[in-house]
């Protein structure tokens, strides 16, 4: 059982601060309890694909894998994860998601998601023709 005592993530990393910083010198005061995780059976998968559905109740998340990011794909795109959350938890994932955006935009810059925009003018030539 993998144990995590310091709960890296960003969400967990604020609400610690704020803990830390309103937390009372005197050590018999409430102490914020650590969560335990147990990450050992948790399956790895990469995605380029998103689509977002939901229910008035639960949000449906679909992953997949789209071997053709440029353009409109040829074939379907294969879902092969589909995650199901509450508003709640998924409100709370946007969160952590928001702030670790902004911690890699502050870090490395701002991330550009229009693929066009990304693209240097000497790779928009089509490959078939000569370059000049």
């Amino acid at each position: 059982m993998a144990n995590s005592e310091d709960n890296t993530t960003p969400e967990n990393a604020e609400v610690q601060k704020t803990a830390e910083a309103s937390t009372p010198a005197n050590p018999t005061a409430q102490q914020r309890p650590q969560i335990q995780i147990d990450d050992s059976h948790a399956n790895a998968a990469y995605a380029n694909f998103c689509r977002v559905t939901g229910t008035p109740e639960e949000l449906i998340l679909d992953f997949g894998l789209n071997p053709q990011p440029f353009g409109i794909p040829k074939d379907p795109i294969a879902i092969s994860h589909r995650l199901i959350v509450n508003f709640y938890t998924a409100k709370r994932m946007l969160q952590a998601l928001s702030l670790t955006i902004q911690r890699q935009e502050a870090t490395f810059g701002v991330l550009e998601t229009d693929v066009q925009k990304r693209v240097t003018p000497s790779a928009r030539q089509p490959m078939n023709q000569p370059q000049a």
